[in-house]
């Protein structure tokens, strides 16, 4: 195997915003990757942030970190490449991280080329796709309809390595790309030139969350070697390891099946991978394989609004009452909800979830245990803001005073916060579950280069 065989590709870290090891991405530039690619976000924070078109990190995070990446970019002049910038991929994010860009080269007095590779769906047009039959359900099928389409805020396709591989050939420095797969920025170069594709797309997968894949997660930068037979994991961080263990556990990540990864045009299947430690710190791993499909598509993401949610929190302590806990706030929901629905005309939820006992689970974690303290928190969602506020101020009283029982004293419970009603304001929920057939991959996508800077 010669060098010119190999394509290096550093990793930062799992996420602009996630900070990393400076001396590990010094090392890595050190090394002259080919280039550096990093992820902008996924869906992981929930429907929310596509819901919008915002970003999760703050923006003086993302800007310190971006900054340091574009000038690492120019040190090793090499491309920079992100993927689902702004956390959500939309049309707002990717433009708001283009302008964040902006700012960096106009201080930094660079001159730069950048590909802006956009993934937002015009809802008519993907209207018009589901009445052509080019619009096809995931399990589980969770059926959609033009209201469906009509009614979302935002609609993001996933691009893939054709999507990256068109952007990276426009020659320009810098790539930001709206929602694409964790694995499509690394991927694209190797596929390009030649290497293996079961490597690079597995490659990819392990490489997706930068130091993750190794014994020290938290120093972000790993390099991913690619070449015609396999591909080589070499962490950035000082003290960080590549195993056998890491690198392949990390096929479980994210991942319903730890043998297959669904992409773009086809599927990775690792089923015959073998994994091999060349030294104590890096991992060789030969075997993976890819698997055309006849049709190729991009998986869907789209997001609607879900009401408006108020909140409550409060404490309780009393021994009785924790012991008790279930019946309590049962009680309080039948009785509050039979209230509010005698004044007010629209509809509405009310949960009371236990913090500290079954919160993340609820009923699906039959062991959930608590202590001398629980918290009870109240979530009340309507299609009006008012009407969210409305029966949260109707719950306050019950949190406050309810009695387990008629023949007791008024007990009394402590809120934490006053007043004790949290607006949230308009919530977002996910509603596709669908991929969108192309007969070319870049018939979903826009794609402009911008000359930046100085």
């Amino acid at each position: 195997m010669t060098q010119s065989n190999v394509t290096k590709i550093l990793i930062p870290s799992g996420a602009l915003g996630l900070g990393y090891d400076r001396d590990a991405l010094a090392r890595g530039v050190a090394e002259g990757p080919d280039l550096i690619a990093i992820d902008g976000g996924s869906t992981d924070s929930g429907p929310h942030y596509l819901g919008t078109g915002t970003s999760k990190y703050s923006r003086g995070s993302t800007k310190a970190e971006w900054r340091e990446l574009m000038l690492a970019r120019a040190q090793a002049g090499v491309p920079l490449v992100i993927g689902t910038a702004g956390t959500c991929g939309a049309d707002d994010a990717v433009d708001w991280l283009v302008e964040i860009t902006r700012e960096i080269a106009t201080e930094e007095g660079m001159s730069l080329s950048v590909a802006v590779l956009k993934s937002g769906q015009p809802v008519d047009l993907m209207t018009k796709a589901l009445t052509e039959g080019r619009i096809k359900p995931l399990a589980p099928d969770i059926g959609i309809s033009a209201e469906t389409l009509q009614s979302c805020t935002n609609v993001v396709a996933l691009a893939g390595a054709e999507q990256i591989q068109a952007a990276l050939a426009t020659g320009a420095d810098i790539v930001i790309a709206g929602r694409t797969t964790d694995t499509a920025t690394i991927a694209a170069l190797p596929l390009a030139r030649g290497c293996h594709a079961g490597a690079a797309w597995h490659g990819a997968k392990i490489g997706e969350c930068g130091a993750l894949a190794t014994t020290s997660p938290n120093t972000g930068t790993i390099m991913i070697h690619f070449d015609d037979a396999g591909f080589t994991v070499e962490p950035m961080g000082e003290a960080a390891r590549a195993t056998p263990y890491t690198v392949s556990a990390h096929m479980l990540y994210e991942n319903s099946n730890p043998y297959q990864l669904y992409e773009p045009g086809g599927h990775l299947d690792v089923t015959g991978a073998e994994y091999d430690a060349m030294d104590d710190r890096s991992v060789r791993v030969t075997g993976s394989a890819w698997v055309p499909s006849d049709t190729y598509t991009v998986k869907l993401e789209g997001a609607r609004s879900g009401g408006y949610q108020t909140v409550s929190l409060v404490l309780v302590r009393e021994p009785r009452y924790v012991d008790n806990i279930q019946a309590w706030v049962d009680d309080i929901a039948e009785k509050c909800t039979a209230k509010a629905k005698t004044r007010l005309n629209e509809a509405f939820t009310l949960e009371l979830r236990l913090i500290g006992a079954n919160a993340t689970l609820g009923e699906l974690d039959q062991n959930a245990r608590h202590g001398s303290e629980i918290g009870v928190l109240g979530i009340v969602t309507a299609p009006t803001e008012a009407a969210s506020r409305e029966v949260a101020k109707i719950l306050n009283p019950y949190l406050l005073h309810h009695p387990l029982s008629e023949q007791e004293e008024m007990p009394t419970f402590a809120f934490p916060f006053s007043p004790a009603e949290m607006s949230r304001g308009e919530i977002y929920e996910f509603c596709l579950n669908h991929v969108l057939e192309l007969d070319d991959p870049m018939d979903a996508f826009h794609l402009e280069v911008l000359e930046i800077g100085v």
